[in-house]
């Protein structure tokens, strides 16, 4: 192996930390305790990146006074004071509570996008765009099925 290659390997994984890795969260659980406690669907948004339906979770509509908890670890992640209807089919918000989500890049689809995930348990939630309101421009466009609804 070439050192310049070693080197690139080594800056590009500082830079970009594979967050998904096992024994990287706080919470940590096997792929069998995963899929033990979550339905196939939420298995394969939360620990395989997926993206539910739009339109359909009942917490795109929710309009109660509340906070948006992590599905895999309950970890309490956005406030309803910051939730917005963008009418893309997907909670969204424009900003997370502090200390609550982390960001990955997100190669997919032909496109860098930026892939929004649980910071205590990796799960995925989302993705952020910067099309939001203000006063952040951002919007957190999240799978319903990767968080749970608490007034």
């Amino acid at each position: 192996m070439k050192r310049r290659t070693i080197i690139a390997g080594i800056l590009c994984s500082a830079a970009f930390p594979l967050r998904a890795a096992e024994g990287r969260f706080e919470v940590t659980r096997t792929k069998a305790e995963w899929r033990a406690m979550l339905t196939d669907l939420e298995y394969a948004v939360l620990r395989e990146e997926a993206t539910e339906t739009a339109f359909s979770s009942p917490l795109d509509k929710e309009s109660r006074e509340g906070t948006y908890h992590c599905k895999g670890c309950d970890l309490p992640l956005y406030s309803s004071a910051q939730k917005y209807d963008s009418g893309t089919g997907w909670p969204s918000f424009w900003q997370s509570l502090p200390n609550a989500v982390d960001t990955k890049p997100d190669n997919t689809l032909f496109a860098t996008r930026t892939e929004v995930h649980c910071r205590r348990c990796g799960s995925h939630l989302g993705h952020i765009f910067d099309d939001g309101p203000q006063p952040t421009g951002k919007r957190h466009c999240l799978n319903g099925v990767s968080l749970t609804f608490l007034t």
